[in-house]
């Protein structure tokens, strides 16, 4: 078994998110207990906020941590672990982001996770996996 997502997974969907929405949940509350912005800024403010966390809510908190072998693919959200076999897997998606690479696993029948699974591939062991396993890279990494 062989991990190909980041080891910043764990950065990206805990400690980001934590520390954002503490210091900014912190820095919005003590605007409105102390009435450091009013009217149309403080509706603002706390408008941004609400937007934030549920940015993260919809990218960060959905990566997972991957792991990939000769038979199966290993999900986990660092508190519950699933396996799929490869002929549950239609394919995999990669994008290329501004900062970083996007990898999306599609199910061909929803799992545990849902029908997609998102992570950000490791570069080096992501790339060592898809050269040891170019039958699968041909199978699952084709575009559609």
């Amino acid at each position: 078994m062989q991990r190909v997502s980041t080891n910043l997974t764990l950065f990206y969907k805990f400690f980001i998110p934590v520390f954002l929405t503490t210091l900014g949940g912190a820095a919005v509350s003590a605007m409105l207990i102390y009435g450091l912005a009013g009217g149309a800024a403080r509706w603002s403010i706390v408008a941004a906020y609400a937007a934030l966390v549920a940015l993260m809510g919809l990218t960060l908190f959905r990566l997972k941590r991957v792991e990939m072998d000769d038979d199966f693919v290993y999900v986990t959200n660092y508190f519950r672990h699933f396996r799929y076999p490869y002929s549950n897997i239609e394919r995999i998606i990669e994008r290329d982001l501004l900062l970083f690479r996007l990898a999306i696993i599609v199910l061909r029948k929803p799992g545990s996770f849902g029908k997609t699974m998102y992570f950000v591939p490791s570069g080096s062991f992501y790339n060592d996996f898809w050269e040891q396993h170019p039958e699968l890279r041909v199978e699952l990494l084709r575009k559609k």
